[in-house]
């Protein structure tokens, strides 16, 4: 690595990028880890009364362990599933108030733009010589460059949610009607309670932030029973939204998708599929959202929206560097293809580390939840085990870091917030009919719609495979099979 008296910028100071700073200090070389927020894990703080379905065991990185270990913490219990406030509380504080660390974290300080010393993006001669420079904006209003050796983005994707319209684009009218929307999963028995009880509420996405907010707001409805929950999906398929169920390893994944359909076959929820949004228009207190359906265009009427539809790196900060990104996903060109979310779940993804984060800027890598782009199938081992081998890379042990081994649990199904899933669907019995008859519309009615539920395909070279006659997206298929 060149600039070895420079210090390795981390971009961000959640768990990934904490843990990159503790293979940083166990191989000797100095971190500096920036962090927008005024708290380290501020994005899992934003979450922090939502309960993670990855027990411990799968939560921790082996070097933050070690040196937390050395100064007598002790791990929670493995295979208990902590919440996002545990995440912080009991692990990533306790690491940051460490005497080796804590002077290596700088809070309220956004970084604003990598790029090379007196070096743009166009220029070649001694670029990658030339160190890294980021430009700081600070909470107080001080600004400041700071050179690195490396620089490890590590700032995840949770503070750019994607927008509620279909698409991919941000739907009209849903700006100016902000302060009815929330992007993420809101504390609805906590903080937000009166933002939703006895409201009607709409969910807008399929993977497991959408399931949480419905548990949660089903919960809510007990103590407050004029609470109308409407679960809106772009999707029919749904079977992957449910997961896999007992195929599932994390048992408490499973038991999201298994206590969602009881709600939703006690009437508790209603679901409105397929549907995509298009517009939202003040009504009074309340707003019209108006979507495309099967049968035109229809309008549901509420009062809250939750937004739930998954997240997408910022890459503005990057644009003076050299990056190759997957033309769909926006991670790195060769990790694309590995974590096709219409392809693969979380547990079926291969062990990968430098080798495939690496970009055409030398000793620059995107790590943790960006890494993946606008795939959500991450798990946060896959984030410590990437770290772990860029360290590796960056001090020339590069025996370390090719010698990639990850252990995920699998599923299974792994439903995402891309409106689709991944791997093969588990065969159930009956398309469930869901009666939309009692939702207040305006316009073209909605009517009762089927949602198909996947059957269990062969995820070999059979026709089962490939009767469409391309390569399959709910199988695994070789891409040869299906020529």
């Amino acid at each position: 690595m060149t600039n070895r008296a420079l210090p390795v910028a981390v971009i961000g100071a959640g768990p990934v990028g904490l843990a990159a700073a503790a293979h940083l200090l166990e191989r000797g070389e100095t971190p500096i880890v920036f962090e927008s927020g005024d708290s380290i894990g501020a994005n899992v703080r934003s979450w922090q009364h939502v309960r993670m379905f990855s027990p411990w065991e799968y939560t921790v990185d082996s070097a933050t362990v070690r040196l937390l270990e050395s100064h007598g913490w002790q791990m929670p219990p493995a295979k208990e599933a902590p919440t996002g406030g545990d995440l912080v509380e009991l692990y990533m504080r306790p690491f940051a108030e460490l005497p080796e660390v804590k002077n290596h974290i700088h809070l309220n300080a956004r970084v604003v733009a990598v790029s090379r010393r007196n070096i743009d993006k166009m220029k070649d001669a001694g670029r990658e010589s030339a160190p890294f420079v980021l430009h700081i904006a600070y909470a107080d209003g001080r600004e400041k460059l700071i050179e690195a050796s490396a620089v490890i983005d590590a700032s995840g994707t949770w503070h750019k949610p994607n927008p509620l319209g279909s698409g991919g684009l941000v739907a009209v009218g849903e700006q100016r009607n902000s302060q009815h929307i929330f992007y993420g999963i809101p504390d609805v028995r906590g903080a937000h309670s009166t933002r939703y009880a006895n409201k009607r509420v709409m969910v807008v996405g399929s993977g497991h932030s959408a399931i949480n907010a419905l548990l949660e707001l089903a919960n809510l409805k007990q103590d407050y029973p004029e609470t109308t929950i409407y679960w809106v999906m772009r999707g029919t398929q749904l079977q992957k939204v449910y997961g896999g169920g007992e195929d599932d390893a994390l048992p408490a994944r499973a038991q999201l998708g298994t206590r969602t359909r009881a709600l939703v076959d006690a009437g508790l929820i209603e679901i409105v599929s397929p549907f995509r949004v298009s517009e939202i228009v003040a009504a009074g207190s309340a707003i019209d959202v108006i979507g495309e359906t099967p049968d035109g265009q229809a309008t549901l009427r509420v009062d809250e929206i939750i937004t739930a539809t998954g997240a997408r790196p910022d890459l503005d900060m990057l644009r003076e560097l050299r990056l190759e990104l997957d033309p769909s996903l926006e991670s790195s060109r060769a990790l694309g293809p590995m974590i096709d979310p219409n392809i693969h779940s979380c547990g079926t993804v291969r062990p990968h580390g430098e080798a495939e984060l690496r970009h055409p800027e030398k000793n620059f890598y995107i790590v943790g939840m960006k890494s993946y782009g606008r795939a959500p199938t991450f798990l946060l081992a896959t984030g410590y085990e990437q770290v772990r081998s860029v360290v590796a890379a960056l001090v020339g042990d590069w025996e370390a870091a090719r010698d990639v081994q990850l252990v995920l649990p699998e599923t299974g199904v792994c439903s995402t917030d891309l409106g689709g899933a991944s791997c093969c669907g588990t065969t159930s019995s009956q398309p469930a009919l869901l009666s939309l008859a009692s939702i207040p519309v305006i316009g073209t009615a909605l009517q009762p719609v089927v949602l198909q539920q996947t059957a269990t395909k062969d995820c070999g070279c059979a026709d089962t495979c490939c009767d469409d006659g391309v390569r399959s997206t709910t199988c695994g298929c070789e891409t040869t099979c299906c020529a």
